[in-house]
């Protein structure tokens, strides 16, 4: 299981959190990670990139 080092919240301070078994089948990508000491969760979303809208096309008179 990969590990990194995050601030966890409920131990108030830097701690290991690591990807816990994935039943969604993930692997190592996991956005789930839990705290190897006290165990809370945490939710990895991915940065969200602007959808691109194609300009309007150009009404023209009858």
């Amino acid at each position: 299981m990969a590990e990194r080092e995050l601030h966890c919240d409920t131990c108030e301070g830097p701690q290991l959190f690591e990807v816990p078994p994935c039943l969604d089948g993930h692997g190592p990508t996991c956005p789930e990670l839990a705290c190897t000491r006290c165990g809370t969760a945490l939710f990895l979303a991915p940065t969200p990139t602007p959808l691109r809208h194609p300009l309007p096309t150009p009404r023209r008179a009858a």
